[in-house]
Order: C-alpha cells, then structure tokens, then sequence
C-alpha cells in the first residue's frame, strides 16, 4: 500500500518550503493540486516534474474513491493546495478521512499556514484561541457571530478584501467596538503589513485605505 502526503506549500514568499516537502513532491507518483495552473508555477520553480491532477472543492466529492483505490494499490499521492497546509479552509479534508476510514497511511508535513504568524504577531493572548476560518456568508452568519460574542478565547478569521470592511463593521456590533483586533495581510510578500487597534480604529483605517491580499483577522476574546 501506499501512502497519503499533505504537503504545505509557501503562502507567498517562496523561501517558504521545507527541504522534506520537495523531496515528497519529487519523489511522489501523483501531486493533486488545487489549480494546476498556479501550482505548475511553483513546481517549475523547483524543478518538479511529478504528474498532477486538478484536486478542489467542486471536484473532491467524485475523485475520492478513485484517488484511495490508487493509493491502496502502491501509488504515494502527494496533496497540495494553492498556498499554505491542505484542509485548513482548502480541499483536504474529505480525501484525508476517506484515507483513514480505509487504513490508507496519512503523513501531514508542517510548514506554511497563514493564521498561524498572524496570531503569533497579533500581540493578542494566544495561550488559547479558537480558528473560525471564513464566516458564512450569508446563512448562518448573524447566529454565528451571537455565538462568537460570549468567545473568551481569541478568535481567528479569514477574510476577503472585498468583504473585510463589512466584517468589521459586523464585530462592531456583535463585539463591540473597543474590542481589539490585529489585522495581517500579505503575509510573507512585498507588502505584507499588520495593523493592529480597536475593531473602530481598524475599521477606520481601511474605510480610509481599502485592503488588497490575503487577509487574515485575529479577533480579542471576550474579557
């Protein structure tokens, strides 16, 4: 039998990677990527030649079974996403636990996730905190944030741009606002910065500048 490697890949800076995560990557049959277009890229960069297959949220659901099957037969299939460890609010999950319902082997290599500097350099407690990943969007989102009000362990968000400004405007009023919060973006590239405040300082220095990049929220649990 084979085996299952979830491989993290650089969130940015492509210094990122660990010397384990390039042999795996080298060495394995099959890489399953998020976007084979973004990461040929990066395979190119290391000189990579492992075969890939396309591995995302619309098509996990169908390529599972086949995906166990090969791995069960004495293929190593190596998971990556676009940027940072697989299964944290990427494809991932649904693969690892069809693996382990069948006996198939799972190694997670560590390295590169996002929430994790940002929080380290949050300057908020991280003795104890809760990872949100992505809010709902729509449905659920006002019973989630009522629930997340009484949180006393600091909170973890991922967010879009796009959406960041109504996010903070949303902890406003469901936190309060002088709750703290500490937002990081770009994290490991050019323009990486975090800024750091009460949910109204922040919200006011992005009404003011409007976010681009990957943004990643660390929220102050209820005191």
């Amino acid at each position: 039998m084979g085996k299952l490697f979830l491989v993290p890949t650089p969130i940015g800076n492509l210094e990122d990677i660990t010397f384990r995560a390039i042999r795996v990557l080298k060495e394995a049959d099959l890489i399953l990527a998020e976007d084979t277009r973004n990461s040929g890229k990066l395979l190119k960069h290391f000189e990579i030649q492992t075969q890939m297959h396309s591995h995302h949220m619309h098509n996990e659901h169908k390529t599972v079974e086949g995906i166990v099957s090969r791995i069960q037969s004495g293929e190593t299939i190596a998971l990556i996403s676009d940027a940072g460890t697989p299964a944290i609010s990427d494809p991932g999950f649904l693969l690892t636990r069809a693996c382990v319902e069948a006996g198939v082997e799972v190694d997670c290599l560590p390295g590169a996730t996002a929430f994790v500097p940002a929080l380290v350099n949050s300057g908020l407690p991280n003795d104890k905190f809760v990872f949100e990943g992505f809010l709902p969007v729509k449905k659920g989102r006002q019973t989630r944030l009522k629930i997340l009000a009484e949180e006393t362990r600091t909170m973890i968000f991922y967010e879009s741009p796009h959406k960041l400004i109504k996010t903070l405007g949303h902890f406003t009023e469901y936190f309060g606002e002088d709750r703290r919060v500490s937002v990081s973006r770009e994290i490991t590239k050019l323009h990486e910065e975090t800024i750091r405040g009460t949910v109204t300082e922040v919200l006011t220095h992005y009404t003011n500048k409007p976010p681009k990049g990957e943004i990643v929220v660390i929220v102050e649990g209820k005191s």
